[in-house]
């Protein structure tokens, strides 16, 4: 289908990502509706050229007639704190929203989806991880709320034809993050320039992804995945359950954040430490994603992950001006 004659859906469209993405497509010249409940999310965020519906997904009835002139759903919502005090009511929040979203497409009959999933999904896996490794055993509710989404989004791929782009993400940055350690640290230091205080060792090492590769990563999936997953599908007319990790080769350590954070505001402070190997319950403290198989289909992210870092923190100094 021409992306001028497409409908999308996307769920957390006044998110971080979601918001990101909801313009994206609209450039693309797609009609997008977005729906959220703007618990993570701010309105303000949405484009006007969007529609905008605001809705809580773990009610089964929020899509009820919404999904009639879809053609892909981009299900981004999700409740996304790893270390949150309430994780049986997040796992059933995240599998709920999952299941409302399928059960709307299914009585549309919609069949294309776009599902962002996590580097969570694997727990503590060796690095790099790739696609297929096993077991998965993630260790918060949140990643386990995700490898759950996963399983549902499978059985209906392979059993009642739906196609699935499933696409995990390394730790995302760029303009309108919150909740994070570059803005956390942003806000910090500018409170107090001469000590940051940081969760952990300072040796966790992850990969940074700038929103704007995670998009054109997406979008670039969406196109190819059929390349190197042709395999997936059991007959012409099956759907299929395409999986890739997006993030980068590289890493970098919340040691190095704190000094970019701290190089771009100007100031020199002395970093203090709450100690331990992890932030928070359930954080993964290192973590790099295999890229190999995205790196099949062509693409390459065009920024490291020290950049992507660099380039978050101008855009949201930017913002906090």
């Amino acid at each position: 289908m021409e992306r001028a004659m497409r409908h999308s859906l996307v769920t957390g469209g006044a998110g971080f990502v979601g918001s990101h993405l909801t313009e994206s497509l609209l450039e693309a010249g797609e009609t997008v509706t977005v729906v959220d409940d703007c618990s993570n999310g701010d309105r303000e965020h949405v484009s006007p050229e969007a529609e905008f519906v605001e809705a809580d997904l773990t009610d089964p009835d929020s899509l009820e007639g919404l999904l009639e002139d879809i053609d892909r759903v981009y299900h981004l919502a999700a409740s996304k704190r790893v270390d949150t005090d309430r994780p049986y009511g997040q796992f059933d929040d995240n599998t709920r929203m999952t299941r409302t979203v399928l059960e709307a497409m299914a009585d549309a009959d919609v069949t294309e989806i776009v599902y962002t999933s996590s580097s969570t999904v694997y727990g503590e896996a060796p690095r790099p991880t790739p696609e297929d490794y096993a077991p998965l055993e993630p260790i918060s509710a949140y990643g386990a709320s995700k490898l759950a989404d996963e399983g549902l989004l499978s059985a209906r791929a392979h059993s009642h034809g739906l196609t699935v782009w499933n696409v995990r993400f390394a730790n995302v940055v760029g303009p309108r993050l919150r909740g994070a350690v570059i803005p956390d640290f942003i806000e910090k230091l500018r409170d107090d320039p001469e000590t940051l205080t940081i969760l952990g060792d300072g040796r966790q090492e992850k990969s940074y992804l700038h929103v704007e590769d995670c998009l054109a990563a997406i979008d670039h999936v969406v196109a190819h995945a059929d390349a190197v997953d042709a395999d997936t599908a059991t007959s012409s007319d099956a759907g299929a359950m395409h999986t890739f990790n997006l993030g980068t080769r590289t890493t970098t350590s919340v040691d190095r954040i704190a000094a970019i954070v701290a190089d771009e505001l100007g100031v020199d402070p002395t970093f203090e430490y709450t100690g331990g190997d992890r932030g928070w319950t359930g954080d993964v403290p290192k973590m790099r994603l295999s890229i190999e198989k995205l790196s099949a289909l062509g693409f390459k992210p065009r920024r490291s992950s020290d950049e992507a870092v660099r380039a978050a923190t101008r855009e949201l100094l930017a913002e906090f001006e």
